[in-house]
């Protein structure tokens, strides 16, 4: 079945002028792709993607002329829908929030324009599984990007922030993306909750830098006590703490959290300083992150690859 299209125009030339209106339209428990193509324009007003809304893509001409963005914090939300319905505190502040299953993004900016200091200030919350971003940036301060649950896959983007901007308990392989670390703080928070668990997060052929400084911020720290983050392949700059990791203020998170590192380089890189407790990985342990398995390790069932083939023909 062919996709269904939409058009987001603020000018009115679309059939709907704010991305919300065209996400109501989509057919409750819709069985086929919806494709909302968002014209260039700063969109003001949070998003929220239901459970009941699989499918949707949103597709921008570039990340840097489609904006999605809003203001809320953890502590001051403001949106159309009720807290019961959107959540509250870190988990209901999004400016686009995402429930639904199946999801794809590509040259979109979802942005949290709250200032620095406002603490948790989500830009994207993803719930739903099997989502997909392509030459995405995300943009905010603290807790940028919550992948609260599921899986995703991340390409060509760019994400920024200061304290815990990639953090959740969600399985996530960021491949070719740029992550900078905007002030003192931490890149991820992966809170895997038990050694069973099978999520975590990879950066495999990234590039990390920073505003200038060095040792100022840490690859992660551990949120669950079993975190679980990988980088591989991967260029750090002079911004990341040459201790590299933290454990958040609790020793027993150094006996069950999986930080580690498999042939990165750059001058953030440098593993003689780091705490005893994160790993330099072995070519044969290095092989369950650098494939897209990690994300979608069951061949009979798979999603990444149906999602790599979904892209829009005009940014091919």
């Amino acid at each position: 079945m062919a996709a269904q299209e939409m058009k987001v125009a603020q000018d009115g030339s679309g059939d709907y002028t704010t991305v919300q209106e065209a996400i109501d339209a989509v057919p409750l428990n819709n069985t086929s792709r919806t494709v909302i193509r968002v014209a260039p324009g700063v969109y003001k007003q949070p998003v929220f993607v239901p459970k009941t809304k699989d499918l949707i893509t949103l597709v921008g001409l570039s990340p840097e002329h489609t904006v999605l963005t809003w203001n809320n914090t953890f502590e001051k939300i403001e949106h159309h829908l009720d807290s019961e319905t959107i959540g509250t505190g870190t988990f209901g502040c999004g400016s686009v929030m995402i429930e639904g299953e199946d999801f794809i993004a590509e040259n979109i900016t979802f942005e949290n324009s709250s200032p620095e200091g406002s603490h948790q200030a989500v830009a994207i919350r993803v719930s739903g599984d099997r989502a997909a971003f392509y030459n995405c940036r995300f943009l905010g301060w603290q807790d940028t990007m919550y992948l609260h649950r599921g899986k995703q896959y991340l390409k060509d983007c760019y994400i920024e922030g200061s304290v815990d901007f990639i953090f959740g308990n969600s399985t996530a392989l960021f491949e070719h993306c740029h992550v900078h670390c905007k002030a003192n703080g931490f890149v991820t928070a992966q809170s895997r909750k038990t050694a069973e668990e099978s999520t975590g997060y990879v950066f495999l052929r990234c590039v990390i830098t920073g505003n200038g400084g060095t040792s100022y911020a840490y690859l992660g720290r551990p949120w669950g006590p079993f975190g679980r983050v990988a980088y591989a392949y991967t260029y750090m700059d002079q911004c990341i703490n040459a201790e590299g990791w933290h454990n958040w203020d609790k020793a027993e998170n150094e006996g069950t959290a999986c930080f580690c590192q498999y042939r990165c380089f750059g001058p953030g890189s440098d593993l003689s300083k780091r705490v005893a407790w994160a790993k330099e990985l072995k070519d044969e342990e290095a092989q369950q992150f650098i494939v897209h398995g990690f994300i979608d390790p069951d061949p009979e069932k798979p999603w990444l690859a149906q999602k790599l083939t979904l892209r829009m023909p005009h940014s091919a």
